[in-house]
């Protein structure tokens, strides 16, 4: 009997994987392949963070496999080469995989699609196992894609989701099919110091562990900074360690309102998705074009530098940047504020921020980081293109004590709420005792700026 491959991409996880599943229920053995596409590293998509990750990731999986008679086998090089290659050595004629959604992905899937087909060998795609609802499954009336979420989520809430498969008891995989050493975090330099271990046992247990700690109180504590309550999962969503669908039902059945403002955030990611896949060149380009005039020069670079470093003498954007660099990951509330402050406060360009947050972000892809960039710069599908976050005021809001200012800018340890988030205004000699920089730019300042570039002068 043929021996099936399967190969995983952003699915590297046992329980609820459909193709392993069905490669599994057609022979009595599979190769279970990761190819280690040099095409990731060629199209800036590589990064220190996510490939430390994706090396504690391969390590889990294998290890799983291993328990159940199997292995990981692990090849390096172009993942359409390679992966035929495999189906050679193993006298496959099948390979399963996930549906692709990004431009990048669905063309690599393409090209295997076409060089397998010229082997005699069929390509089959799964869907839902990446998303929980694929994109083009629900859709407009007048459209390809929905560009708005509320009337998204509502029939997103509503599209029927497969059932969830259990992982495979035994895995047997053909010996002569050989891999390489998979790789190993301790390999991967530049990465911040703080990152989470990555795999899907871990996955598995944060999520157990919020399910019983966390959820509850999700909808009431999702914004708090320094509460720091949010499920801390999107990292495992990215690399699929566990399983959007799983999740979704977990959720459902466990119930309330925590549970259903998670379910909510799953939406936007299908939903982010969905965009993507309809319009991949918004990847890089304005889904909607605000004629925009983004600063350039040395004082935007300076501003720029001072935003990465978070010097930007704001304490809630310097700590959520500081953040970022040190775990790998940043509060979604922290991101909006950051990107808010980056993009209409300074008037940068989206694509700066976008960059630098997907070099630093464990849990980094383009869909989300992309879309979410372009959601606050007003460029996006948000339905307030010209909405403003003031800093200070969400700062006294989210962290009102000053908690995740402190805890994050050690600068300010000794200054209390609420002059911990406007520190410019202490007295001349408290501000003096502080090594901490003033404001690159006044609010007022960059708020008019922002209504001029955008021909809002007039209008709050």
């Amino acid at each position: 009997m043929p021996v099936p491959v399967v190969l995983f991409t952003s699915d590297l996880r046992l329980h609820d994987h459909p193709p392993l599943r069905a490669a599994l229920e057609a022979a009595d053995a599979v190769i279970p392949l990761f190819v280690r596409d040099d095409a990731v590293a060629a199209a800036g998509f590589a990064a220190p963070n996510r490939g430390a990750f994706l090396a504690d990731c391969l390590a889990d999986l294998d290890a799983s496999l291993r328990e159940r008679g199997g292995r990981l086998v692990v090849r390096s090089g172009d993942l359409v080469e390679e992966v035929c290659r495999v189906a050679g050595e193993a006298g496959a004629d099948e390979v399963r995989m996930a549906a692709a959604h990004s431009r990048f992905a669905t063309r690599r899937e393409e090209r295997l699609r076409r060089a397998l087909e010229r082997e005699g060998r069929r390509l089959l795609v799964h869907d839902a196992v990446t998303v929980a609802v694929p994109p083009g499954e629900v859709t407009p009336s007048s459209s390809d894609h929905f560009a708005v979420f509320t009337p998204y989520y509502r029939q997103w809430a509503r599209a029927p989701l497969r059932a969830a498969v259990a992982a495979p008891r035994r895995v047997r995989v053909p010996d002569a099919v050989m891999g390489e050493p998979l790789p190993a975090r301790g390999e991967v330099t530049g990465v911040s110091p703080a990152l989470p271990a990555g795999g899907e046992s871990e996955g598995r247990r944060r999520m157990t562990a919020y399910w019983r700690h966390g959820l509850d109180t999700y909808a009431d504590t999702r914004d708090d900074l320094a509460a720091d309550a949010t499920s801390r999962l999107s990292a495992h969503l990215h690399f699929g360690t566990l399983s959007p669908v799983e999740l979704v039902h977990r959720a459902r059945r466990h119930g309330g309102p925590g549970a259903e403002a998670l379910v909510r955030q799953l939406a936007w990611r299908d939903f982010h998705r969905q965009v993507l896949a309809a319009r991949p060149g918004a990847a890089r380009a304005d889904y909607r074009t605000r004629h925009d005039r983004w600063r350039t020069g040395r004082t935007a670079e300076a501003d720029i530098e001072a935003w990465k470093e978070g010097r930007t003498g704001y304490p809630v954007i310097d700590a959520a940047m500081r953040q970022l660099r040190h775990e790998g990951w940043m509060h979604n509330r922290a991101r909006l504020l950051a990107a808010s402050f980056l993009t209409k406060t300074l008037y940068v360009d989206w694509r700066v921020g976008a960059a630098h947050f997907l070099y630093w972000l464990v849990d980094g892809d383009v869909a989300n980081n992309q879309l979410n960039w372009q959601w606050v710069a007003g460029t996006g599908t948000d339905t307030r293109p010209n909405r403003v976050l003031n800093p200070v005021t969400q700062a006294r809001r989210y962290d009102p004590d000053g908690a995740y200012v402190r805890r994050w800018v050690p600068e300010l340890e000794g200054v209390g709420a609420p002059a911990v988030h406007e520190p410019w205004k202490l007295p001349g000699p408290d501000r003096a005792a502080l090594d901490y920089p003033d404001p690159v730019v006044g609010l007022a300042e960059g708020l008019e700026r922002f209504r001029r570039a955008r021909g809002r002068k007039d209008r709050p």
